[in-house]
């Protein structure tokens, strides 16, 4: 494995790491901040993929945009389509004013990133 894929893999795992420390906060837990994390848990595992598989990408949230990349390596890949895309919303718009997680959107977001870096794991480990 290339060292700056490692290096995506690594930051991928401390992304883990916040959002399911953050989800099991008992009183007060930031709901934005787990959703957020679990998207960039799994962004920053395609970005490692592509990486390895010398698959230039552009700097982007945009999980769908990134899966479509990794598409043309490894289809399987497909079935995260539509969870991706629902991810991808807490790359940006709730970090802002207007739009606020659930706890519910939180878990959901959990395990779709559980389901999705467990797939691309498959893919360079």
């Amino acid at each position: 494995m290339k060292d700056l894929t490692k290096e995506w893999i690594k930051k991928s795992e401390g992304d883990v790491g916040t959002a399911v420390r953050e989800s099991s906060v008992k009183e007060g837990a930031n709901w934005d901040a787990v959703c957020f994390h679990a998207q960039q848990a799994v962004e920053k595992y395609l970005k490692g993929i592509l990486q390895e598989i010398e698959k230039p990408f552009s700097k982007t949230h945009d999980l769908s945009v990134l899966l479509e990349l990794a598409l043309s390596e490894f289809s399987e890949l497909s079935v995260l389509a539509d969870d991706l895309e629902w991810l991808s919303a807490f790359a940006v718009e709730f970090r802002y004013p207007g739009e606020d997680a659930l706890e519910e959107d939180a878990k959901h977001a959990l395990a779709v990133m559980e389901r999705a870096l467990s797939l691309l794991k498959q893919k360079i480990i």
